[in-house]
């Protein structure tokens, strides 16, 4: 049975939206090939740090929630410790209430967008 994480990854500043956009589509592709399966993704954009990492203030953050198998795991994480690009990442396993918690959340998200006629 495959198990669902959320990973939030933090890019370096200094990017380029370009390079920014093709840093996110290198982790969507290494998810895909390895059989995993987006549920949700969401830029949150360039945000303030609570602290200076790498004498950076800034980073760009961005969400990717996923169903796969926990082999991965290791493989996307070493992938961001090899990545110059990612400042910070942190991979968490959701349980069987973050999960639902998050479905409703996004359930809820749909009802209020405005219909188009």
């Amino acid at each position: 049975m495959a198990n669902q994480y959320e990973t939030v990854f933090i890019m370096t500043p200094v990017l380029s939206d370009e390079q920014m956009k093709e840093t996110v589509a290198k982790y969507q592709k290494l998810l895909k090939d390895k059989g995993a399966e987006i549920v949700l993704e969401h830029d949150w954009g360039l945000k303030k740090l609570a602290y200076p990492i790498q004498k950076k203030s800034t980073g760009f953050y961005y969400l990717i929630e996923f169903k796969t198998d926990g082999d991965i795991i290791r493989d996307i994480e070493l992938a961001f410790k090899r990545d110059e690009r990612i400042i910070r990442f942190l991979t968490v396993k959701l349980d069987k209430h973050a999960v639902a918690y998050n479905e409703k959340k996004r359930k809820k998200a749909q009802e209020e967008q405005p219909q188009e006629a």
